[in-house]
């Protein structure tokens, strides 16, 4: 066997310290399926102590001895971390998207060193600099962890479907956002009180904008179209909508369509276009997403030979995505410098959302008054959209209104717009609310 590969690790909190814990315990094992021996060598951490304590970690593998650093202290020891020919790869488990991590990253690469890392963010928002710096220094970049933690969608896509073209992706890649819906489904709660169900669980941050705006998924999703399709589309340009504004009465609607309501990540190409977002959609209950619950990820890949694949797994947590890092740290030690990195990037445009054909539910909140369901629908009828299911129409308590969806077979977003603008125009006023589009997932 091979000379010992030695590791270092930047930031030691819920992941890294899972990182440094399968290492020790795995030490044979690891040497084994490596073909070398992984070695951890040094560790940097502002608080030591308390990074150790979760898993028992020897403090003595701590930049500092074990005591508490301030972050001069701390950027020193990276320093030398990343000037030290002895370190073979490091691992970046701070996260955030500073300047000065993302300079540590372009450093360990520009040193020669492998890079593995979990930061969705970074690679999301700043990746095309990063993922070039690494071919260029011909050095591997591992990410396994950055999309939906121990699920091996990074490898899949770019390992076993090489001999195949990934058409389209649609997925569950927010846990948090997804236990919310659980629960509003499942025990009738208000978003609201899901959400702080989440928070008390430890699904969700004291702070949950990102995953419930939808932008957490985003990232996840951005790294996947570069993979899945070679094409740079960058984070901010992605559509992004969540799921703060759904209510029970959407999900109680959307299980009368036989359908349950996720927030999806949903990518196509088509003609030399991509269409992606993370929106919420109704999914079919005969879609194995619409039986995916709690804070569980899937991730479903049609390709164009094999067909649909699915991935389902634990997203999140300490361990989890920590063995993803480690699977990538021993992919990086037994092939080192024979590791293609991506995929050659296609030119590929953002299609517009409203030239997109996909089956949509619409939900009105109308006056009520008898025909007004046959006004909506004639007017639907009028841009040659095919009705597939109406609902049963809704009244409210003081029957000053009714609510009503209505499901439609596959047409363009702008074909519903003008059927929405048709029926205004034909009874204005007839409209107490903005109609709720909603793409269907089948």
């Amino acid at each position: 066997m091979s000379k010992n590969f030695n590791i270092a690790i930047l930031g030691c909190g819920t992941v890294g310290s899972g990182v440094a814990k399968i290492l020790l315990d795995l030490d044979h094992d690891l040497h084994l399926r490596a073909q070398k021996k992984i070695v951890l060598k040094k560790i940097v951490d502002l608080f030591p102590s308390k990074s150790a304590q979760q898993y028992q970690l020897p403090l003595n593998l701590f930049c500092g001895g074990g005591k508490d650093l301030t972050k001069e202290e701390a950027s020193a020891f990276t320093k030398e971390i990343l000037e030290d020919k002895e370190i073979d790869l490091v691992v970046e488990t701070i996260g955030g998207t500073s300047d000065y991590l993302f300079n540590v990253m372009i450093s360990a690469l520009k040193n020669g060193k492998h890079l593995v890392t979990a930061n969705k963010a970074m690679l999301a928002e700043r990746g095309e600099e990063i993922f070039n710096t690494a071919i260029e220094n011909n050095v591997s970049l591992g990410y396994e962890a950055s999309v939906c933690g121990a699920i091996p969608i990074i490898k899949a896509i770019r390992e076993s479907f090489t001999g195949d073209k990934v058409l389209e992706i649609s997925g569950i890649m927010n846990g948090t956002s997804n236990y919310i819906l659980s629960k509003m489904k499942e025990d009738g709660l208000s978003f609201d009180e899901a959400l702080s169900m989440a928070q008390k669980a430890g699904y969700a941050e004291a702070d949950p904008t990102l995953d419930i705006s939808g932008g957490d998924a985003a990232h996840k999703l951005t790294i996947l179209l570069r993979l899945a399709f070679g094409a740079q589309v960058k984070y901010d340009h992605l559509y992004k909508e969540g799921i703060n504004s759904l209510t029970k009465d959407d999900l109680d609607l959307a299980n009368e369509m036989n359908c349950t309501l996720k927030l999806i990540c949903f990518a196509k190409q088509t003609n030399q276009k991509i269409y992606a977002a993370v929106r919420p959609m109704m999914v079919k209950n005969e879609n194995i997403l619409s039986k995916v619950n709690g804070a569980t990820n899937c991730v479903e890949i049609l390709n164009q030979y094999s067909g649909k694949h699915h991935f389902v797994g634990k997203g999140a947590g300490s361990l989890e995505t920590a063995s993803s890092i480690v699977g990538d740290i021993i992919f990086a030690a037994r092939y080192d410098k024979q590791i293609t990195n991506i995929p050659e990037e296609v030119s590929f445009e953002l299609a517009d959302a409203d030239s997109v054909v996909l089956p949509y539910n619409i939900t009105f909140v109308t006056e009520d008054y008898p025909g007004i369901t046959g006004l909506v629908t004639t007017a639907i009828g009028r841009q040659q959209i095919n009705i597939d299911t109406v609902s049963h129409n809704r009244h409210t308590p003081e029957k000053s209104k009714a609510v009503f969806s209505i499901a439609t077979m596959p047409c363009s977003l702008s074909q519903i717009k003008k059927a929405i603008a048709d029926i205004k125009a034909s009874a204005p006023g007839i409209m107490k609310e903005e109609p709720k589009i909603i793409p269907i997932l089948n």
